[in-house]
């Protein structure tokens, strides 16, 4: 399968720690997840934020107050997929942390996932669509040299 087409702006808000997150993301790593999930062209924003923006960015578009590990904005998905994926960089690492994971394969993990909410995948929907999209994040991962996030 030939990868897509991939327009990216990676961007980083203010962060403690950002060395760290920076490092966990080298362009060329996050464009190259984004690519083995993308079954169209696509142009998209990868935003990392602190815990704050994260949070108000979840309480004012789905109404949760709280920070979320990925948010994913997506406005088109014909004949070009386009979406903002934002990533809060305290709930990426304290989630690595607890399930023993490197910090970069959660972010690879994170931006397979929300790039396949971009292109229409939803795990909330039925029990079925969350069987089949958890297959399938496992299925790119593996791809990529990350282990299954679900087992």
């Amino acid at each position: 399968m030939a990868l897509k087409q991939l327009s990216l702006s990676l961007q980083f808000g203010a962060l403690k720690d950002a060395a760290r997150h920076r490092a966990a993301l080298p362009r060329h790593s996050v464009a190259r997840w984004i690519r083995h999930a993308l079954a169209s062209d696509a142009e998209i924003t990868v935003r990392i934020v602190d815990a704050e923006e994260g949070q108000a960015l979840n309480r004012d578009y789905r109404q949760k107050d709280y920070a979320t590990n990925v948010l994913t904005f997506d406005y088109t998905q014909e004949p070009v997929v386009t979406a903002d994926l934002v990533l809060c960089a305290p709930v990426v690492a304290q989630e690595a942390k607890e399930n023993r994971k490197t910090l970069q394969a959660h972010y690879a993990h994170l931006l397979v996932h929300g790039t396949l909410h971009a292109q229409g995948w939803d795990h909330e929907s039925s029990e079925q669509d969350a069987e089949a999209m958890e297959a399938r994040e496992a299925e790119i991962l593996a791809g990529l040299g990350v282990s299954n996030p679900y087992i």
